[in-house]
């Protein structure tokens, strides 16, 4: 539905810019000339081209004996001006039964951007486990501990070479969350951003008063990373996390989705909860070797 959104505003748009073409190249008023023109040559960039949007249409306002081609431009006026598209949606849907979706919309090359909040759960059906919840957590359909490590949403778009990709967390570096959400929007091309999204499900001691919190914690242990991979970039990809300074288990243990398995399944919990902070150690020892990778 969004991509659709976007193709028929850019069909639009595209014809437009065709009336728009026809006045630069015939038009003998050099203000309305010279105001088609900037347009033109910023058509593609969306915070360069709003200002050349109401020249334009200043001067063909202006412009007393309209011709048909003017007319045509300001009977579509709404549709001049480069607009930001952007698809939101949950884990459950981006990573599991909607990805097939997902991944047609990223693979199309448009410059469409999707935001895609992860809980790690489908919160809004009631708690199910989804794919892109981890080791140990507790779910309906994972009533003893998920024992498949969460699915990579962030590596599959990577692959494709030309897909802006971020991984962010507001609560733990707000900076880098505005800087991840400016470059996609500047990229010309599809873009994926995965938020690390609590929520009631996960049951933070003192409650959702806490989920800033606890997204800083989630990075600081190494739970959840940060980063950016940028294609048009000199630097392609940027890790913005530091090293895990500890407190993994700990961090765990601050949520009911992970501390009932104690109670109900001791051994079992051991178990997984250390191969939910080994996944995590040699994940980020991936990270560090893409940054490697991609400095070359």
């Amino acid at each position: 539905h969004g991509l659709g959104v976007y193709l028929g505003q850019k069909k639009i748009r595209d014809d437009v810019k065709g009336e728009v073409e026809y006045i630069a190249a015939n038009t003998k008023d050099e203000e309305l000339k010279a105001a088609a023109q900037a347009y033109l040559d910023t058509y593609n960039d969306g915070n360069a081209n709003q200002e050349p949007t109401k020249r334009l249409v200043a001067a063909l306002e202006a412009k007393e004996n309209r011709c048909e081609h003017c007319q045509a431009v300001l009977d579509k006026k709404d549709y001049l001006n480069k607009k930001s598209v952007w698809i939101f949606g949950g884990d459950g849907w981006a990573f599991d039964i909607g990805f097939g979706g997902v991944d047609h919309v990223l693979a199309s090359g448009e410059d469409v951007n999707i935001f895609v909040f992860n809980t790690e759960v489908y919160s809004n059906t009631g708690g199910q486990a989804s794919k892109a919840s981890n080791i140990g957590q507790v779910a309906q359909f994972a009533a003893a501990g998920k024992e498949t490590k969460k699915k990579s949403l962030s590596e599959i778009a990577m692959s494709y070479g030309y897909i802006y990709v971020a991984q962010v967390a507001m609560g733990a570096n707000p900076a880098q969350t505005i800087k991840a959400i400016t470059e996609a929007e500047a990229y010309p091309g599809p873009s994926l951003i995965i938020g690390y999204s609590p929520c009631e499900m996960h049951s933070i001691k003192g409650g959702m008063m806490n989920c800033q919190k606890e997204m800083k914690k989630a990075v600081e242990c190494g739970y959840w990373n940060l980063f950016r991979f940028n294609p048009a970039a000199d630097k392609k990809f940027t890790l913005d996390s530091k090293a895990p300074a500890g407190g993994y288990q700990e961090f765990l243990m601050n949520e009911a989705r992970y501390s009932r398995l104690t109670r109900e399944f001791p051994e079992r919990a051991d178990v997984l909860f250390q191969r939910n902070e080994d996944e995590a150690k040699a994940r980020y020892e991936h990270l560090l070797k893409l940054v490697e990778m991609y400095d070359k």
